[in-house]
Order: C-alpha cells, then structure tokens, then sequence
C-alpha cells in the first residue's frame, strides 16, 4: 500500500545519521523496519519516515556472552542460523520454530524484521516470544543519546503498547550464553493448519534444572512461569490457569480464538512441554 501523505523519507548509512534523526521522531514520523505491517494498512497520520534498513548493523554477532541481534536482521537472517553453528548452544534451535510461527511467505520473511516484530508488540509476535523464553535484553537508545536495556518480557506491556518512547530505538536483543546452553520446546496452536498463532508456548530447561516457560498469543502481553526444578503437572496447570488474573485483560479475546479456547490450549501446551523438557537428555 502506497503511504501517500509522506513528504520525507530518510536513510541514514550510520549510527551518527540515525541518533541526529531521532529527535525528530514523533507522532508523525516513525522508523521503517521492514515494513511488512507499516505498508499494510492505511497511515494517514504520517508525513515521514526513518528507514532503518541502510544502517549497516551486523544481523548476528557472537562472543562469550552470547548472540546479539540486530534490530534490522530479516526473519530469513535469523532463521538460516544453523544450530551446528553453535554445539554448546541448543537454544539457537528455537530461531528457526519462531519463525515458522510467524505465518507468511517467503518474501515476507525476507524482508520482516526482529526488531519489527518485536516493537508492532501483536500478542502472538514470534520474536517476542524467543526472546522471552531466551532471556532477552533489549538494547534501546533513546534521543538524548542514552542507551539502556529492559528484558524484552517487559518491553511489551500490551496489545501494540510498549515502554518505547515515540523517539526510542531498538538497536539490537542479546540472548545470553546461560539461557541458550538450555534445551529448548515450542508448541503452537491456530484455529486452522496456516492460521496466525492463537497459542504460543515456549520452554527452556537448563542445566541446572531450572525450567523457564514464555507464554504468547494467549494473552495481551507476554508471560514468564520459572521454576528452580521442574514442577509437577498439577503445579504448572495451576500457574498457567492463574495467568488469567494475574495478566491484564486476562485471556486474549479476537476471531482467531475465544478466551476459554485459549486458556485450554495454553493448558495442553504447556504441559507437553513440561513432559518433553522433563526427560533426560
């Protein structure tokens, strides 16, 4: 879809370029990421755009402390991420299942990106939810030239509302060594067999023992169950039930699934996790 109101569009080639833009970012101006959703729908508010796809970011980067990504890697990037690449890393598997939850083309996952996915904050975000189930800090730069980093659980706050300021920038989420040494699990669940996610559940279990779940696409904003071991049937149904009253707006409610469906899926999910998380290595 053509965005016919726009009168500027900028590209900047380097850091420096993005961060001199970004006071100008508001109410009428946003960044492009990819702009699967951005060219979607009509955008009659804007008059500029800040296309971030010039900025020669490093999609994937590695070092001792674990894999960053960059806000403007492509769903096709991450998801070419081979897991032998990373033999002490298991949770790199995950990527690849993320992006298969997100239901589109080719050509969609070409050009949607991380950041994209993560910043539109829909409930049944893929990215939202590697990251969740990853431990994922966000890295943010704000426009009077601070950074800071908030867990990307925390970033989303609701359906497409973050604690973004309207000038903040996703730079890049890292996932650290710790969580990605972890086995991971991913289950999905959609009213039909290509449907946009309804429920998305993901699991790690570490080395240790610990057991982390992401709840997403169930609930407006996402969800994160921990336990120090792995809990018993009956512990983790009761968690996941609560999830209802303890999440704002409760079970998510659209024409991809009712409440109660939901909360029963998320039910079933979750508890295949546990069991598959549960046996030996």
């Amino acid at each position: 879809m053509d965005l016919l109101t726009v009168e500027t569009f900028a590209r900047p080639t380097d850091s420096d370029g993005l961060r001199a833009l970004q006071p100008t970012l508001g109410s009428d101006r946003t960044l492009l990421g990819g702009g699967t959703w951005l060219f979607s729908v009509p955008q009659p508010h804007l008059r500029g755009v800040v296309d971030l796809t010039s900025l020669p970011w490093e999609p994937v980067s590695a070092d001792d402390t674990g894999l960053t990504i960059a806000a403007t890697t492509t769903l096709a990037t991450l998801a070419a991420v081979e897991p032998s690449s990373f033999p002490s890393w298991p949770g790199v598997a995950l990527f690849a299942g993320c992006c298969e939850a997100l239901v589109g083309s080719r050509k969609i996952w070409n050009v949607a990106t991380v950041g994209g996915n993560v910043c539109l904050a829909l409930p049944a975000a893929p990215m939202v939810t590697l990251a969740a189930a990853l431990d994922g800090v966000a890295t943010l730069w704000s426009a009077d030239g601070r950074e800071r980093r908030e867990p990307v659980a925390d970033l989303v706050v609701g359906v497409q509302r973050t604690s973004l300021a309207p000038d903040d920038v996703l730079r890049s989420v890292h996932l650290p060594a710790a969580a990605l040494r972890g086995r991971t699990a991913l289950r999905k669940a959609s009213l039909s067999p290509l449907g946009r996610s309804a429920v998305l559940l993901a699991g790690r279990r570490d080395d240790d023992g610990r057991l982390t779940l992401a709840v997403t696409a169930a609930l407006p904003r996402p969800a994160v169950l921990r336990y120090d071991v792995l809990p018993d049937e009956a512990a983790l149904a009761a968690d996941v039930a609560a999830l209802g009253e303890t999440v704002g707006g409760g079970w998510y409610d659209d024409p991809h699934g009712s409440p109660e469906w939901r909360r029963a899926m998320t039910l079933l999910l979750a508890e295949e996790i546990r069991r598959e998380l549960g046996g030996a290595r």
